[in-house]
Formats: structure tokens, sequence, C-alpha cells
């Protein structure tokens, strides 16, 4: 496990008490990604089929896995990305605790993966997203493409991890 250097920040909660936050890029078990996913709006992506087995073929296998965590440990936010390390980086995951929204942890999370993928001269990135993230998205630089292909045979049951 190793720091990314210079991503320790302090952040001021909702209850206006300070937390430090650091992002490293570390693995995850699935049960404590199962857990972050719990308090945040991003479980809703996943199919119910398989579930766990598929989230523990997830954290096992994604080319770059940041954590942000708060100064108890606790998962406050995460970022999975495929990527070649040199043209693209695909997001798959990126969410943040419900108590630690808008605190600028996504935007960290997101800058810090596209600089390990290879930097922003280099690498194109790519997701899809919720619609209620869209905004944000566009907030840090990004736009809507029409040119995504989609295969999709799997079964698909909509849920919430809870």
């Amino acid at each position: 496990m190793t720091v990314i250097s210079g991503l320790s920040t302090v952040i001021r909660k909702h209850d206006k008490e300070k937390q430090m936050v650091t992002i490293k890029e570390e693995r995850v078990s699935a049960a404590e990604y199962i857990d972050f996913l719990k308090r945040t709006d991003l479980g809703s992506q996943y199919p119910k089929e398989r579930f766990e087995q598929r989230i523990e073929k997830l954290v096992r296998n994604v080319s770059i896995s940041l954590i942000a965590r708060n100064g108890e440990g606790l998962i406050v936010g995460a970022l999975f990305g495929l990527t070649d390390f040199c043209y693209w980086l695909y997001i798959t995951d990126l969410g943040v605790d419900r108590n630690y929204e808008r605190q600028g942890i996504a935007t960290r999370l997101m800058k810090t993966a596209h600089e390990i993928a290879g930097g922003e001269k280099d690498i194109a990135v790519y997701l899809i997203a919720n619609e209620d993230a869209v905004p944000f998205y566009e907030k840090i630089g990004m736009k809507k493409a029409n040119d995504v292909m989609q295969y999709n045979h799997i079964e698909w049951t909509e849920w919430t991890v809870e």
C-alpha cells in the first residue's frame, strides 16, 4: 500500500468537525467494499445476480484501486478503473460516502487516477455516468459522448445494496 503523495487533506464534515481523509492506492476486501456501498448511492449500479462473487472479482482485478479513508480508517470514497496505461482509462466505480459528499473527494480521486494511468496529455477517460452524477462530471471537464457501443446479454435485476 502506497500513500499517493500530497493527498492527505483536512475536510469539514457537515457537523463542522475537522476530519483527515487520505487517499491510497490499495486493494480492499469484498466485504469492506460492500459495507462502503451501503453508505453510497453507487450500490444501485450493480445487478443482484451473483453480486458478492462479482464484487470479489472486481476488487481483485481492477487496474487502479484508489481508496479514501477517514482518520478512523473507514472507507469514505473509492475509485476503480481499468487502463492500458498508454491511451485510455475506464472508470468502473466512483463513489463517496453520503456523509462526505461535496468535500472534493471524488474530484481528487478522479485526478489521481488520471495521473496514475498516465496523465491528461496521454490518457482519455471514459465512464458510464448515473444521470444524477452528470453535473459533477461536467463540472470536472468531462463531456457527453454519443459514440459508445454496448453488448449486454446478462441477467440484470435492479436493487440497492443494504
